[in-house]
């Protein structure tokens, strides 16, 4: 039986080009700067998102924990989303290790920070009852309001707000190349002003492992200590490496095919009696469905049905579903899917 995963673009394997490269990949200890694939990968990471400087790391949750923690001191303050995945699922790395207090605030159903809800949010700098306000946390695409993009003109707008109130402001950009792709620019608009961005090789670029940290250089620099602080400095990583840079030469433009099957799935499935679109048409590549208030159980009793079909989702609520495109999900794929949940249903 054929398996179509769509649990995650997490589940995507590296492509033949990917295991080419790493098995060629030149090697050194990047502990001590001399990776020559590390230091490729940086750098053109960084020039892809306008930035001065990159630092590879294992994973977008450390890569955005050493942002937190290079932008904020203990005490302090991030102001993100409650539908972050900083503030979800990131197991609150920023307090537990950093002593670092999240300060969330209602996400719109199109990702955005309302500029009031800013406003309000932030702090008395000169009210010692309060913590100190010294970032603000915008993730684009927006995972939980349904892979939603984030314009560049809003994106400004917040980084402006920031700076002007002595803030500084970070991306998690997990999904930054769906964002581009979506709106038909490059990734470095969707992120200027932002002080720091992460985003990650390993979901639908495809790479088997790891993400990049970009911002200026004396940020970069200060990093490095925290990275290693949090156990991420890796000696012989260019084998890795290696499959980042195919991903970012050879994966992006072809996001746009992973967002035109998420929205034929949605389509397919707005058809199956029973099932309804939660958050609309997708921009990027999830789906978000919920069960009709007629049918009977749960959302979880319908992926286990659904498995048996060969289909493999998630449930994000007690009646609501995400399924995310990727790669290694065809046409044949889409069909598979939506003929299984009306069988199921």
């Amino acid at each position: 039986m054929n398996i179509v995963d769509l649990r995650s673009d997490t589940v995507t394997q590296p492509t033949p080009a990917m295991r080419e490269a790493m098995a060629k990949a030149e090697v050194g200890d990047d502990v001590m700067g001399e990776d020559p694939t590390i230091n490729r990968l940086q750098e053109l990471a960084a020039e892809r998102l306008g930035k001065e400087a990159g630092i590879f790391v294992p994973s977008g949750t450390m890569g955005n924990l050493v942002a937190v923690l290079a932008h904020c001191g203990r005490g302090d303050e991030a102001i993100m989303g409650r539908l972050g995945h900083t503030f979800l699922f990131e197991a609150g790395g920023m307090s537990a290790l950093g002593g670092v207090m999240a300060n969330t605030i209602p996400n719109q159903p199109d990702g955005t920070l309302a500029m009031d809800d800013l406003r309000g949010a932030l702090r008395d700098i000169h009210d010692p009852h309060h913590p100190i306000s010294r970032l603000v946390i915008l993730e684009n695409t927006q995972n939980r309001c349904g892979g939603t993009v984030l314009t560049p003109e809003y994106t400004r707008q917040v980084a402006d707000f920031a700076h002007e109130r002595g803030l500084k402001l970070h991306i998690d950009g997990a999904r930054i190349f769906n964002a581009a792709v979506a709106l038909g620019l490059p990734a470095s608009q969707l992120v200027d002003g932002a002080d720091s961005v992460t985003f990650c090789l390993s979901k639908g670029l495809c790479a088997p492992v790891g993400s990049v940290l970009c911002g200026s250089r004396e940020f970069i620099d200060r990093t490095q200590r925290l990275r290693k602080q949090l156990g991420g400095g890796m000696r012989q990583a260019g084998i890795l490496a290696a499959a980042g840079i195919v991903a970012l030469e050879q994966m992006v433009d072809r996001l746009a095919e992973d967002h035109r099957r998420a929205c034929d799935l949605a389509r397919g499935l707005a058809q199956v009696t029973g099932l309804k679109l939660h958050m609309g048409m997708p921009q990027t590549n999830m789906v978000f469905v919920s069960l009709d208030d007629g049918v009977p159980g749960t959302a979880w009793d319908v992926c286990l049905r659904l498995e048996k079909h060969g289909v493999l989702t998630h449930d994000v609520s007690e009646r609501a579903f995400r399924l995310v495109t990727h790669y290694w999900v065809t046409d044949e794929g889409i069909q598979q899917t939506v003929d299984a949940f009306a069988k199921v249903l």
